[in-house]
């Protein structure tokens, strides 16, 4: 009896040794994916707000160009020739004020749509990790790689979030249109480029999943798995 319960120990111990241990950090997300909607979070709040006091902005002077144009087209032409030039530089300034509004909302609603594939850029990868983790065709070492390549695409985005930073902030200071066009134009590709990385980086994983599958029927519960139709 005691020979056979030495014998199932041992037995045990040989399971917990062959079987692979999947490291800690792949069952919890990295501590960046926090910091990265904290920020994006921040910058979608500030420019929602912006836009809405730019809106405001814009219907009031539009409202008050509007009540300039009356006014002038009211005027006989003997009277619009006598139309003192501080009008004129009124109106001016408010067609003038109205374009720049305008123009700064356009930056704006540019900046959010690059934030907002930031978000698709988390939700994106924050669905294949998690699946990924569950898939048994992967092994620690290759979950672990995995984790490493994940975690610099994450960095790298997150650096743009820094640069949208640098942008709302430029409203503030002298930088030119030239210059934001330009970071924005170059956060825009990055996080483009971070994006693509991931998705083919999720759609080789998969295939590797389903290449590993051994039956039909199994390659079609991975399909089923990954939401991929048949």
């Amino acid at each position: 009896m005691k020979a056979k319960k030495k014998i199932m120990v041992g037995l045990l111990c040989l399971l917990l040794i062959s079987t692979p241990a999947r490291p800690a950090a792949t069952v919890a997300a990295f501590p960046i994916i926090g910091l990265i909607k904290e920020a994006v979070k921040k910058v979608i709040l500030a420019i929602d707000l912006r836009i809405q006091r730019l809106q405001n902005k814009t219907i009031w002077l539009q409202n008050a160009q509007k009540k300039l144009e009356n006014t002038l087209s009211k005027l006989k032409l003997d009277e619009i020739s006598e139309w003192t030039q501080k009008q004129k530089d009124l109106y001016k300034n408010y067609y003038d004020e109205l374009m720049k509004v305008k123009s700064i909302i356009t930056y704006y609603q540019r900046i959010r749509d690059i934030t907002q594939k930031q978000v698709r850029l988390v939700k994106d990868y924050e669905r294949a990790w998690g699946l990924f983790q569950q898939d048994g065709h992967f092994n620690a070492d290759e979950l672990d790689y995995m984790q490493k390549v994940y975690s610099g695409i994450l960095n790298e985005s997150m650096k743009n979030i820094d640069q949208i930073f640098l942008v709302l902030d430029s409203f503030t200071t002298q930088m030119s249109d030239a210059k934001r066009l330009e970071i924005i134009n170059a956060t825009a590709d990055k996080i483009d480029s971070n994006y693509n990385d991931l998705s083919l980086f999720n759609r080789q994983n998969i295939l590797l999943s389903l290449q590993r599958a051994k039956t039909k029927k199994d390659v079609n519960a991975v399909k089923k798995f990954y939401g991929i139709p048949n």
